[in-house]
């Protein structure tokens, strides 16, 4: 599979990437064989590059993804991890309900700060049982995840010294690139008004049909060499699976607008003999900013469905057929908590 570069860095990663939030237990159980023939499928199509976090099944996915890894060698693949909540244990049966099923019994606190990164990054070397992270994410920062008035507080604490402990890691080698790890734009355009980042990865604001990151973000990349790799690129599955009954939009049912939306964009990719999911998973990589598009699901047959959409490369001038049809997501208001 190609690869592509990490933005001003050495680091290639192929276009394709792994997920693995659903390896914790994402919606439903995963059951660990299932893990791990998910991974080997992965392995199998060409992907090296596997993208983790602490908060995917509260430490069971890293669990898992260095478990498949370390049978692999080591110079072959591209491992990223997160920071910004540090886990601690609960007694058995006490989890808060954050959407996984069967996790591992710990609770997560935020913490953006030097001295949380740090912590983080030991914590997740120790579940990885592994001895070297790629590229390290800032989760989950932003009014998406705390509301306006706690994310102020998040984000003075990771420009004061969390972003200090991230340079600090890259200079001394322990890792290649950072950046965040975000579903919104704006705390992206904060951050780099103030900071330097290699990437961005950027859950469903860069698909066929959400464009949020169009008009400042995209732009603003290029200007600075820091590059994206797109997640949630069937925007919680839509794109996939079009405008059925009981499809989400950005982790919520589809309004009424979104599904039109959709529909129209199913027509067009019917007119080109293509399942819509082809134009969606291939549309982030006719940009160069993006490094790569990243797939997530706990199906082997899932994720071998995906590749076949992958491959053949559909025409560029397929895209702007779907322009009249895409959308910008409506601004977060002040105290919203969308996750």
């Amino acid at each position: 599979m190609k690869t592509r570069r990490i933005g001003k860095t050495a680091l290639e990663v192929t276009e394709i990437s792994f997920g693995a939030a659903a390896l914790g237990g994402l919606y439903r159980a995963c059951p660990r064989e299932q893990a791990m023939e998910t991974l080997e499928t992965a392995w199998d199509h060409g992907i090296r590059y596997y993208d983790v976090a602490p908060w995917y099944g509260l430490g069971l996915a890293e669990r898992r993804v260095g478990d498949f890894l370390r049978d692999k060698p080591e110079n072959d693949y591209v491992l990223s991890t997160k920071v910004g909540r540090l886990l601690r244990p609960v007694p058995t049966g006490t989890v808060p309900d954050y959407s996984y099923v069967d996790p591992l019994s710990f609770d997560a606190d935020y913490d953006y700060s030097y001295d949380g990164i740090m912590r983080s990054v030991e914590f997740s070397y120790a579940r990885l049982g592994l001895n070297r992270i790629d590229i390290l994410f800032v989760h989950d920062i932003g009014a998406y995840t705390h509301g306006a008035a706690r994310n102020a507080v998040h984000l003075k604490n990771f420009l004061d010294s969390g972003v200090k402990a991230l340079e600090q890691l890259k200079s001394s080698g322990a890792i290649k690139a950072f950046g965040l790890g975000v579903n919104e734009v704006p705390v992206c355009l904060d951050v780099m008004r103030n900071a330097d980042i290699d990437t961005i990865l950027m859950a469903g604001r860069y698909t066929l049909l959400d464009r949020s990151a169009v008009a400042e973000l995209i732009p603003l990349c290029r200007q600075k060499g820091t590059s994206f790799v797109v997640g949630g690129v069937f925007n919680s599955g839509i794109l996939a699976t079009g405008p059925v009954p009981g499809s989400h939009f950005d982790y919520m049912p589809a309004s009424d607008e979104v599904l039109a939306k959709v529909g129209a964009m199913e027509e067009v990719a019917k007119r080109h003999r293509v399942p819509l999911a082809a134009p969606a998973l291939q549309f982030p990589l006719h940009d160069p900013v993006v490094s790569s598009v990243l797939i997530g699901t706990a199906r082997p047959s899932s994720l071998t469905r995906n590749m076949e959409n992958f491959e053949p490369r559909l025409p560029a001038d397929i895209y702007p057929e779907f322009e009249p049809y895409t959308l910008v997501a409506a601004p977060l208001g002040e105290e919203a908590v969308r996750v």
